[in-house]
């Protein structure tokens, strides 16, 4: 049985200017730039809103996820 993520972390492309700082400040490995940042390894997401306070866009969203079942 598969581990059910806990995190969900979204990217605005919209409003990211493609800065790098979530990808520099996540403690875990998350993100990666390509584009623009994106999620590499959401397993690791440990929900400590570091990227989120980072962002000066307000362009990354961390949301715990609901269980379903």
């Amino acid at each position: 049985m598969g581990k059910t993520l806990q995190w969900e972390v979204s990217v605005n492309s919209k409003w990211c200017k493609k800065c790098g700082l979530c990808v520099e400040f996540c403690p875990r490995d998350v993100l990666e730039m390509n584009d623009i940042p994106t999620v590499k390894d959401a397993a690791r997401c440990i929900g400590c809103l570091m990227c989120e306070m980072h962002c000066p866009d307000f362009a990354i969203t961390v949301k715990r996820r609901e269980n379903n079942g």
